[in-house]
This record gives structure tokens, C-alpha cells and sequence, in this order.
């Protein structure tokens, strides 16, 4: 059965930065906290203009990848890598680019742009091994559309999206109907993918305590946010993907929204009743959620069906979301009874080809 990691990951890198040229070269971000000679530590962090953020080491051992492959040092050893454990596809996404690193529009730009280009060209000849999700600069909705539009015709098979107010706006904000209906027309869908698109200069230590709602739980309101406000009725044909926060919450939020249907008179502002609430409500709104081999998965697919679920590894981290083994685990399930075989191919396969348009 041919598997598509729907989560995987790079590491940015210096090389990552080089197509900063230009007025676009004072914003390079540069390593700080290294070695004497130069060498990676563990605090070691990229510097951007008024705040830096970590500058992933890695793991090989909790990883179990290396440099070379998480970082793309090596395409060719990550196509190896990819054989060993039985992956056909990689669909990458970023690390440090899943947070919000400036408000400044010029330094976004030229940020992603380079990061856009860097991969790219690190996935080109991979003959569709790797494939990958763009980082469109969304202070500036006519340069994020030129992006998504280099990056279609550079393999890219999906856009990031920030779940939480991202360019100071939130997702349903009518600033990014350009970008949804751009992507919708290339055939690419919107990815909100566990992290913040707000910059947070913060002690780093602070993080730890309110990583669950500043990462992890604004993916559960950009869902919920997209079914009250009907963006999938806005732009009929665009397909939606919720990555790296589990399933486990699908039943409170498509509760919530329920409940305000059917508890807030007609013809009030808030009642939202034309949300789209049909019972296969993930199919019915081209919604795409990644689940967990340990999750209750045979009462998701009883609820949600399985035409919508997908999974992957979270290639290169080492935080709670990696899930090396996750093809086994699920394969491992599905021989003990709790679902038909079928649902693993749908969710490692079938679903994901749909959702990427692979």
C-alpha cells in the first residue's frame, strides 16, 4: 500500500536564506549562541530584526533522522530514508517559519520568499518524493498571491496558513479572500498547521506554559471559525487541512457549533444558521483533520467517517506530535479489529492524495 506522510518536516538552515538578495539581504537572520568555532548548541537561535527564535538542533536518536535528512543536507539520503521506512511521499512543512517572526511586511517577504525558492529547489528531481506546503507573505496579499503562484509551478502542493491572527487578522478575515480564492483556482489547499502567526517575543522559558494554547489549540478554532463563518461555502471547490493537532477535538467543537444553531433565535446576528452542519460535515466542507495512531479512532471514523482523516510522522521534531512508527501503528489497529483495513489506506493514501491533489 503506498503511504503519504502528510506531515513531515525540513529544518531551515544558512542556505535556506541565500536567496535574500539585494535591499532584501539586511533582514538575513543569522545564528546566535553558537560554539567557539561556529558549531550549533542546543540555545542556539536564529536572530531576525527585533527577535529570534530557536535554531532547531535536532535529535537523531528521538528523531530518529539526521542533519542530512531533516535539514536536506542530503535530498538523496532522505529519498533513502523515505524507502527504509516505507513512504512514498513526504509533504514537508517548516520549523521555525511556523511561527510568527516580524510584523515587519518587507522582512516577511523576503523571508519567505527565500524559503519558498530554497525548497523549491531542494525538492526539484525528486521526481514528486518530496512535495511541500508554501509560506506566502500575508502582510501583503498581492506578493503572498504571486508566491502561491511560483510555488504551483515549483511542486508546492499546499498553502500555510496561521490558525491564530496572523498579518494582526484572523483566518476568516476578508484580507485573505484573495489568497483562499487564489489558492482555490491553483487547486491548492489551505493548511492550518499547529503554531502562531503572532510574533512572540517572550522569555523562552515561557513558552512551555502556554505552548498547548498558543500552538496547539488556535488549529481547533480556525476550524470552528471557518464552519460559523461558511468560508468553504464562500469558496465551493477550496479544500482545508488541520495538521498536527490530533482529532481528539472534533467532537467539542462540531458540538459547539450545534449548539449555536440550534440554541440562538433566527434572524439574530449570531445565529449562523446556515452553517454547514450536514452529518458527514468534514466531506460536506472539504476538511482534511491529521489524527494520532492512539487516539479513539474507531469512534472518530464512527462520527466523522474516514473519508477525511489523515496522518504523519512530524519528520525531524521531537515534540509530542512525532509519530515515527505511525503507518505500523495504525496497520497494527486495524489487525486487531478496530477498524477495517480499508480506513488505513484512506487515511494514509487516499485521503491525503485528495486533500494535496497529488
Amino acid at each position: 500500500m503506498p503511504v503519504i506522510d502528510a506531515d513531515a518536516h525540513i529544518i531551515e538552515t544558512e542556505a535556506t536564506w541565500r536567496y535574500m538578495e539585494g535591499d532584501a539581504a539586511q533582514y538575513r537572520p543569522g545564528c546566535v549562541n553558537t560554539g567557539p568555532g561556529g558549531e550549533l548548541l542546543p540555545d542556539s537561535r536564529w536572530q531576525f530584526s527585533v527577535m529570534s527564535e530557536p535554531r532547531m538542533v535536532g535529535n537523531d536518536e528521538m528523531t530518529g533522522t539526521t542533519a542530512a535528512t531533516r535539514e536536506l543536507l542530503d535530498v538523496p539520503a532522505r529519498i533513502r530514508h523515505m524507502d527504509a521506512v516505507g513512504v512514498d511521499v513526504h509533504v514537508l512543512y517548516p520549523t521555525v517559519l511556523l511561527q510568527g517572526v516580524t510584523d515587519n511586511a518587507a522582512e516577511e517577504l523576503a523571508l519567505r520568499r527565500s524559503y519558498n525558492r530554497w525548497l523549491a529547489e531542494r525538492c526539484e528531481g525528486t521526481n514528486g518524493r518530496l512535495r511541500w506546503v508554501c509560506a506566502p507573505p500575508l502582510h501583503s496579499i498581492e506578493a503572498a498571491i504571486e508566491e502561491l503562484r511560483y510555488a504551483k509551478a515549483h511542486g508546492a502542493c499546499g498553502v500555510l496558513k496561521k490558525a491564530d491572527p496572523e498579518a494582526g487578522r484572523w483566518p476568516n478575515d476578508p484580507w485573505f479572500f484573495p489568497v483562499y480564492e487564489e489558492a482555490e483556482r491553483l487547486g491548492m489547499p489551505i493548511c492550518f498547521h499547529t503554531g502562531t502567526g503572532i510574533p512572540s517575543r517572550v522569555a523562552p522559558g515561557e513558552w512551555l506554559y502556554g505552548r498547548l494554547q498558543r500552538l496547539t489549540l488556535p488549529v481547533a478554532s480556525a476550524l470552528h471559525s471557518m464552519l460559523l463563518f461558511d468560508i468553504p461555502g464562500r469558496f465551493p471547490t477550496l479544500r482545508f487541512a488541520f495538521v498536527e493537532a490530533g482529532a481528539g477535538w472534533l467532537p467539542f467543537i462540531v458540538g459547539n457549533l450545534k449548539r449555536r444553531a440550534e440554541k440562538i433565535s433566527s434572524g439574530n446576528a449570531l445565529s449562523f444558521r446556515d452553517i454547514r452542519l450536514a452529518d458527514d460535515i468534514l466531506k460536506t466542507n472539504r476538511i482534511y483533520v491529521t489524527c494520532f495512531p492512539d487516539e479513539d479512532l474507531p469512534y472518530l471514523v464512527r462520527a466523522f467517517g474516514a473519508d477525511n482523516l489523515i496522518a504523519g510522522s512530524d519528520y525531524g521534531h521531537a515534540d509530542p506530535a512525532r509519530e515515527n512508527g505511525f503507518v505500523e501503528r495504525l496497520t497494527k489497529r486495524a489487525e486487531a479489529g478496530d477498524y477495517p483495513m480499508e480506513v488505513v489506506e484512506k487515511i494514509l493514501w487516499r485521503n491525503p492524495k485528495t486533500l494535496y491533489g497529488l
